[in-house]
């Protein structure tokens, strides 16, 4: 299956506030994010953002270096859409992260529920490369999955389900858990998915 053709598809075919992973205030990435101590001007990007409405709430919160990924350009519009003029003040790149050569490095690196879809090895080791790539010195990153207890489908897709401590082994020497913390998130259909949330520095 083409993954780009795939995600195309879910964001022409469903509303923004249909997808299992809507979240009208996404509480734990921002506390995550404020707990990091990332400075407003600090650049911050968020992988597989789509039409998340985390980048709504850190450009309300004064964080004015922002750059949305994702491989759905639908996503990426929908996004810029709502935010209206404000939508100027965010880099959208359409990319499929395992693929993506970074211009730049960032001081906080998000990632709600991209990783767990890379279910082959070649594919998680690229995108290992280009989170070492593009994370800056001292930086952090923010990975959110399915926990161990999670679902072991999403979108009609299978996904790899994480503990912290899975996900740590599996990101490599690099990167050292500092936090983590779970969540049960209700779906706008009423389901209960169980996330974990992992918070890495960028120790080489």
């Amino acid at each position: 299956m083409d993954r780009k053709q795939h995600w195309e598809g879910v964001y022409q075919q469903k509303a923004e506030d249909a997808v299992s992973w809507f979240q009208v205030h996404p509480d734990y990435s921002l506390e995550l994010i404020r707990a990091a101590g990332v400075k407003p001007a600090d650049p911050i990007i968020d992988v597989g953002g789509g039409a998340s409405r985390l980048v709504d709430h850190l450009l309300a919160e004064g964080y004015t270096d922002l750059t949305v990924l994702d491989i759905a350009e639908a996503a990426l519009e929908r996004a810029g859409a709502r935010l209206g003029p404000m939508a100027l003040q965010v880099q959208w790149l359409v990319a499929d992260v395992t693929r993506w050569r970074p211009e730049r490095r960032y001081r906080l690196w998000h990632d709600r529920a991209v990783f767990h879809f890379l279910t082959e090895a070649a594919d998680r080791a690229a995108y290992r490369e280009r989170l070492q790539a593009a994370l800056a010195s001292g930086g952090q990153a923010i990975i959110a999955s399915f926990a161990l207890d999670g679902p072991e489908m999403c979108s009609g897709l299978p996904v790899q389900r994480y503990s912290p401590a899975t996900l740590a082994a599996e990101l490599g020497a690099g990167f050292r858990l500092t936090a983590s913390r779970d969540e049960t998130h209700l779906t706008p259909a009423g389901k209960l998915q169980l996330f974990q949330y992992s918070v890495f520095a960028r120790s080489v």
